[in-house]
Formats: C-alpha cells, structure tokens, sequence
C-alpha cells in the first residue's frame, strides 16, 4: 500500500450517477451492465478496422465521436476508452492526446454515457510494457511506474472521464492512484481494477489494436500465471484492500471459476472482460460456418451472468439492443 494512505470505502462513489445504479442493479439484467471498448488512435487518419473484432476501428478523434454518437442511438451507455498516442517515450509520458480525447467526449455528450478510462503505460512506453524499466538494465523502476500510472489516472479526471480502470498489474497501483486522486479533491471517481489479469495468449487482437505488443519478453513477471489460483484470488484481495472500488477478471471465460469467489471474498462487484481473442474466436467460428455470431455472443454473456458477473466488457455491447437486452 503507498505510504502514507487510509483506505476509507467510499460507498457513494458507486451511486452519484443513474449509469453506476444500473451497472450495479442486481434485480436484473440491462443493457448498462455492458461496457463497450473504443480505441482512439492519434495517427490513424480513416478508420482502421481490427482483425477478429466484428465492429470496432482504430479510430481518429473525430471517428470516435461519430462511432460514440451510433453506440448512443443502439443504447450502449458505459464505454471505456483505450487512447494510443503516436509519440512513445521511455518516461516522462506526454497525456495531450488523451485529455484532449476525453474532453472532446464530454464537451460533445456530457452525461449521456459514462466513460471508463483505460490507465495503463503499455501503449505509452517504447518497449510495450506496462512499467518503466530502470535506465541502465531490464527491471522493472515500481516507483517511478506508480508516478506515472497515478499521475495519467488524475489527468483523465481532471480531463472527464467517470472513472479510472487500472489494467497494469504493477503491485500498489490502486493505492496509489486512490492516493492521487483523494489528495487532488477527486475522491468520488471510482477505480474499476484489472484484479485478476492472467499472462494470457487471448490478448492478441488487442494488443494490435492498441499497439501495445511487448518489444522484448513477455508479461509473466506481473501478469497472473494461469496456472496459479491462489494468486488470482490474492490479487483481487489486494485490490480491494488497497481502494478498489469494483473488481474484474480477464480474460473472462477462462477466469469463470473465480468470479463468484472474489464477489464472496472481497464483497465488491466483480466484473468479466470478454478479451479480444475470446470474441475473436466467435467471429471466426461464424466465418467457417461453424455456428451463428449473434445467439452465441448472447450466450457467453448469459454464462457470464450466471457465473456471478456483475457487468461484461465486451466488443459486442454495441450489438446488445439488436439481440434484445
């Protein structure tokens, strides 16, 4: 935990806005409940779409807006933006893009939806990872990471959005974004946490998508081995304890064991992120005429419902009104 920080459960965080109630409502099952991703890319100048997500771009400023505006209209209202910049930097990490981002979405929609932010360094940083690494060798620099982490979570307050989401995996980082944000007034912005994040091989799509592709190693030093469930669960223990306000696994059906656990454990909302290799997989099993796209979307979200999750991210949300939710 960061130094010097009192961890105090800030049950209101979660009922300033009608959107939070109904991600929250646990009497049904709603559309609002679906969190839909966006990928502001700076230097793409068309829509450039992603191999294996059905319906979702790389897209400039202005295409996000546009693509937020028919999100709207097919009743999607939570999303979480992931912004790619196109300088990359070692440290020292340049937030214009992504504050200009934010606060074009909120100038142009206000309340109408709620916006989840992505904080994470992997498309910020040169070698793809989600940390700094010390100048003169290949470890990993925990302080200055959770500077700058902290530091991009303020700035997306302070910029708009509704609420920070963590997906780094670096020990301490809710602490020390709780930290930031009480100490900047910003203490009624929720912290949705990445909490049970395996190194998995499902990443794939999204790492293209967000240009985020480690350029040396892998993740395995900070992200879950899949083989571990102590560490799943333990890491979702020191979430909650650090601050977190909701919790997740990812990726989601592979993590199905867990979720009602880490609801029992921790007493927190957990979420399930349908990572971009599992609903990538839909769409090429649709491609070879091995089975139909939309009723077997709906399905994996009803299994995620019934393992426990509270709400779904999903590349899919934009499809919910069609199929009936």
């Amino acid at each position: 935990m960061a130094k010097g920080i009192s961890i105090v459960k800030r049950l209101q965080r979660l009922r300033g806005s009608p959107h939070l109630r109904n991600l929250l409502s646990t009497v049904d099952f709603n559309r609002s409940q679906l969190i839909q991703p966006l990928f502001a890319v700076e230097s793409v100048k068309a829509d450039e779409p992603i191999p294996g997500l059905r319906g979702t771009f790389r897209q400039n400023l202005e295409s996000t807006l546009k693509q937020i505006e028919k999100d709207l209209e097919n009743g999607v209202t939570q999303f979480i933006l992931f912004n790619v910049p196109a300088g990359k930097k070692k440290r020292d990490f340049d937030h214009a893009f992504s504050t200009r981002m934010i606060q074009s979405i909120r100038k142009r929609f206000g309340s109408d939806l709620y916006l989840w932010v992505d904080a994470c360094l992997c498309s910020l940083t040169e070698s793809g990872h989600c940390c700094v690494y010390h100048s003169d060798s290949a470890r990993q620099d925990l302080e200055t990471t959770l500077n700058e982490i902290s530091s991009l979570a303020l700035s997306y307050i302070e910029a708009g959005a509704d609420a920070i989401s963590p997906s780094d995996m670096q020990d301490g980082r809710v602490a020390a974004i709780r930290e930031k944000l009480d100490g900047a007034g910003k203490d009624l912005a929720p912290i949705m946490s990445y909490s049970t994040k395996f190194a998995s091989h499902f990443y794939g799509p999204f790492r293209n998508a967000a240009d985020s592709a480690p350029q040396f190693g892998d993740r395995n030093e900070y992200q879950i081995d899949v083989r571990n469930r102590d560490d799943a669960l333990g890491s979702s223990d020191r979430c909650a304890e650090e601050g977190a306000d909701l919790l997740m696994v990812k990726p989601g059906m592979s993590s199905i064991d867990l979720i009602r656990e880490i609801h029992t454990r921790t007493g927190l909302a957990v979420g399930a992120y349908q990572v971009s290799g599992e609903y990538a997989a839909l769409d090429v099993l649709e491609e070879k005429g091995l089975l139909k796209f939309e009723p077997a979307l709906l399905e994996t979200w009803s299994v995620f419902k019934r393992a426990g999750a509270q709400y779904v991210i999903t590349y899919g949300a934009r499809y919910a009104k069609k199929l009936g939710i």
